[in-house]
């Protein structure tokens, strides 16, 4: 697969139930969907396993259906018994060389990176793309690392041959900045969980590709 095609000009969706208005995952997936991502990650940290079996389920489903990619973050048994394309793993999570054997050559794997080492650590342990972040301060996730910054986008874009996506605490207003600094893949996350109309919300984010010059 070709991933490089679906991180150009790009918005990462990832899943936050608990900031999602009460609406369901799926009815948020499906908006995104429907409003042209191409990308989502599902990253629920404190649900019950069998209620995200259940979600990834229906996400495959829905992924399958506009064909996009879907992505299920740090629980490699999810992603293998949904069938998922790719799965993301963190700093602290299972070594990329260990969750490498469990999945298979089939299924991608992107690793969260946050200074120049780790991308290069990465890349050589065999990522098929990285997260770059937090790019400005986050309270979305919890335990998370000081802003990098867009600095460290820049140095991605020159030193490391990976798609990568730019997430951290990055919104409309600020969006323009992470472009600028090169980022052609990019999440946000509650600006579009929370946003009162999703589909407005995403071809917003979409539209400034075309106003903005890196």
């Amino acid at each position: 697969m070709d991933l490089r095609k679906f991180f150009e000009h790009q918005v990462y969706g990832i899943t936050c139930f608990e900031r999602s208005r009460g609406r369901s995952t799926g009815y948020v997936v499906e908006e995104m969907l429907e409003a042209g991502i191409k990308i989502i990650q599902y990253r629920e940290k404190r649900r019950v396993k069998s209620v995200k079996y259940d979600e990834c389920v229906l996400i495959r489903e829905l992924t399958r259906k506009y064909n996009a990619l879907f992505i299920v973050n740090d629980d490699v048994d999810l992603a293998v018994l949904t069938d998922a394309d790719g799965v993301h793993i963190g700093q602290e999570d299972l070594p990329l060389r260990e969750v490498r054997g469990l999945i298979g050559k089939d299924m991608f794997i992107g690793v969260s990176t946050h200074n120049p080492a780790q991308a290069r650590e990465a890349a050589e342990a065999g990522a098929d793309y990285i997260g770059v972040g937090p790019v400005f301060e986050t309270r979305t996730k919890e335990g998370v690392c000081s802003p990098v910054g867009t600095g460290y986008i820049s140095y991605v874009v020159k030193n490391i041959n990976l798609p990568f996506v730019a997430i951290g605490g990055i919104k409309e207003h600020n969006i323009n900045e992470v472009i600028k600094a090169g980022a052609r893949c990019i999440s946000l996350v509650t600006e579009i969980t929370e946003a009162e109309n999703i589909r407005e919300k995403v071809r917003a984010v979409f539209n400034t590709w075309g106003e903005v010059e890196p």
